[in-house]
């Protein structure tokens, strides 16, 4: 511990072997040469390193910024493993890796408590409590208050309070309601969560000098400090490790160059516009790669080149994608987004023709750009992000080309949007309803990603002037190849549920209803093809509990043999419908094609009764219906039904 905030720990483990002459050591050079093999320290064999930093930043010691937390993590590996004594020319293994992790935390109730104004806002008045005085210095007739109400009353000692609380900063007292709502909306945002992680990985065989301390060998410099403690070799680094004689020449060397980078972002807030009301919301971005070449000396002397460079990944943020989910639907004819989305791909045919600069202007007999038909990655993505979220085509974001450095994101122009979940718990609180709900709460859920898994680097791109646009033409399709290939673009929302409501009742009734709505849109960039999976769910359930519950006939194994239940007795009804439609369109075709779905209908009714501490008895029915979209499978019904005697024999 360096100081209060700067905490660093270090470790390192050197693996050696001693070497020995061959045969026995049964002469005086023999055994010399083990002494002074051991005496060195023998033959690194492994060395492995860690090293962390972590700093906590001193906001607490700042009075404008003491209501923030903020920490950064800086974390390294480093690993050398010595050449196989067969095969020495093919050089030693150097992996190192790196992670820098940031957390921050905004309380904002710690900031409005630094106001006398915003701690007021918290002060609650009990309404059937008598009017109190805030402070006995307070000076008023009690005159005035003799034949008042109880309204004109509690007005007056509001004002008074006000007026003593000007003087005494102490005496807090509860705004008017218009000054503590508008109050309430201004402190909305109560907490405020960050969380951004980057790792990063490289392992690089081929590497031909050896380790001593901190991992790095001091006479030639080898492999510099920067890479001991995390750098990311790029070629350029690479070029200058080959120009100092750090890599082996050996023409067979056939190992590939390996790294990997993953990209985290997380993003939590708390929102409470008024009491009871809660907003959450999140929001994320995740991005991996892993990419892969050989770099070697191909001819023996010197010249070494970085062959068959080779990229893949996965990208996914959270979205907001609503703005097209509740349009008409159908599994048997293409809908109007669809239809839009097709629509759209000509104006992204143009937007990209104009900026770059290969096409040269050109525009096909179709109105589509040179090298920018309907079915152009490049096209069909923006254009089909932009129909199912309702969006500008002539604004949409476009996919970048560049992959310069492990870390460059080709959707970096695509942000993450905030999801959220509402919940209300006030109703039980209102006058009229306090004494017949002990709980009342209403939720609304939403959350979708957008997704681009799997995309992997194209070996036919080409940028022959380097301007950053693909250059070369697929001599099938006549579209540019793009730099990253993706096999497929998904868009994947739920609102989970879009109108739930959860009441337990003072006699011990309960029932609860949620309404939900998904939809899941997958473009397929393999065969051309949007298929769609639309669900409705509606969950009902209602119980009841009763305790000496009385029946028109005698309870048998009671001790006076009555007609009233000793112990509670549950009744429950359980119901659910799912409505799930698959369907596909396939572009220039106009229709629709189902693929699948299913109508599923449960009831689940069931009487719960605990006869004694040994006994307990449970009468139930479940019945499942299912009606398929399509001719097969037929309708299933299946139920059962049955009494249950649980008896337990300690």
């Amino acid at each position: 511990d360096l100081t209060r905030s700067l905490n660093v720990d270090f470790s390192a483990t050197n693996n050696a072997r001693i070497d020995e002459p061959f045969g026995r050591i049964d002469d005086a050079a023999k055994k010399d040469s083990v002494r002074k093999n051991l005496l060195r320290g023998g033959r690194n064999v492994i060395y492995k390193q860690t090293a962390n930093a972590s700093y906590n930043f001193p906001l607490a010691k700042i009075p404008a910024l003491d209501w923030t937390t903020a920490r950064f993590n800086y974390a390294t590996t480093y690993n050398w493993i010595g050449a196989s004594r067969l095969a020495i020319n093919l050089g030693n293994t150097v992996e190192n890796s790196q992670q820098r992790i940031f957390t921050g935390q905004l309380d904002f109730m710690r900031l409005y408590a630094k106001s006398k104004f915003l701690r007021s806002l918290d002060v609650q008045t009990d309404k059937n409590q008598a009017p109190q005085l805030a402070s006995p210095n307070i000076q008023f007739n009690p005159k005035d208050t003799v034949g008042k109400s109880k309204k004109f009353v509690a007005r007056l000692f509001r004002r008074l309070n006000r007026l003593e609380a000007k003087k005494d900063q102490g005496i807090q007292v509860e705004p008017a309601p218009a000054l503590k709502f508008a109050g309430k909306l201004l402190t909305a945002i109560k907490t405020v969560n960050i969380n951004y992680t980057q790792s990063f990985n490289s392992r690089l065989p081929g590497y031909t000098d050896s380790t001593q301390y901190i991992g790095q060998n001091w006479r030639s410099r080898a492999p510099g400090l920067d890479f001991v403690f995390g750098r990311q070799p790029d070629v350029e680094w690479l070029n200058r490790a080959a120009n100092k004689g750090w890599m082996t020449r050996d023409t067979n060397f056939n190992f590939l160059f390996t790294q990997s980078y993953r990209e985290e972002l997380k993003l939590e807030a708390t929102v409470e516009p008024f009491r009871d009301f809660t907003v959450d919301l999140n929001l994320s971005r995740s991005f991996s790669k892993n990419s892969s070449s050989l770099f070697k000396d191909t001819t023996g002397s010197g010249k070494f080149a970085n062959l068959n460079p080779y990229a893949g990944g996965g990208f996914e943020i959270t979205f907001i994608s609503y703005q097209t989910m509740f349009r008409k639907f159908s599994a048997t004819t293409p809908g109007e987004t669809f239809l839009q989305f097709e629509q759209y791909r000509q104006i992204l045919s143009r937007r990209l023709g104009t900026v770059n600069p290969y096409t040269g202007g050109q525009v096909n007999t179709d109105n589509f750009y040179k090298g920018y038909g309907r079915y152009a990655q490049d096209v069909l993505i923006p254009a089909f992000i932009a129909a199912y979220t309702n969006q500008d085509p002539e604004k949409v974001a476009l996919i970048g080309q560049d992959n310069k450095r492990i870390s460059d994101n080709p959707f970096r122009r695509y942000i993450p949007k905030p999801n959220w979940r509402l919940t209300y718990n006030g109703l039980s609180r209102l006058p009229g309803l306090e004494n017949i709900f002990t709980n009342f709460s209403i939720t609304h859920s939403y959350n979708s990603n957008l997704s681009m898994n799997n995309f992997t680097s194209a070996l036919l791109y080409a940028d022959q002037l380097g301007l950053g646009f693909p250059s070369f033409q697929d001599t099938i399709s006549k579209n540019f190849v793009p730099y990253f290939i993706v096999p497929n673009v998904t868009i994947s929302e739920r609102f989970q549920p879009l109108i739930g409501i959860d009441v337990q009742m003072t006699n011990q009734l309960n029932f609860k209803l949620d309404y939900g709505r998904s939809r899941t849109i997958s473009l397929s960039l393999v065969d051309f093809q949007v298929s769609e999976v639309r669900s409705v769910d509606i969950t009902f359930g209602m119980g009841w509990r009763k305790r000496g519950l009385k029946l028109p006939f005698k309870v048998p194994f009671t001790k006076k043999d009555s007609k009233t239940l000793e112990n509670d007795i549950s009744f429950r009804f359980d119901l659910t419908y799912r409505d799930n439609a698959i369907a596909n369109n396939i572009l220039d075709q106009r229709n629709t094609i189902p693929t699948g779905g299913q109508k599923i209908l449960n009831i689940n009714p069931s009487i719960d009764y605990v006869l004694n501490n040994r006994i307990r008895m449970r009468l139930f029915m479940e019945q499942s219906r299912v009606i398929g979209y399509i001719a097969t499978p037929p309708p299933v019904v299946n139920t059962r039904a049955g009494l249950q005697i649980n008896i337990s024999l300690q």
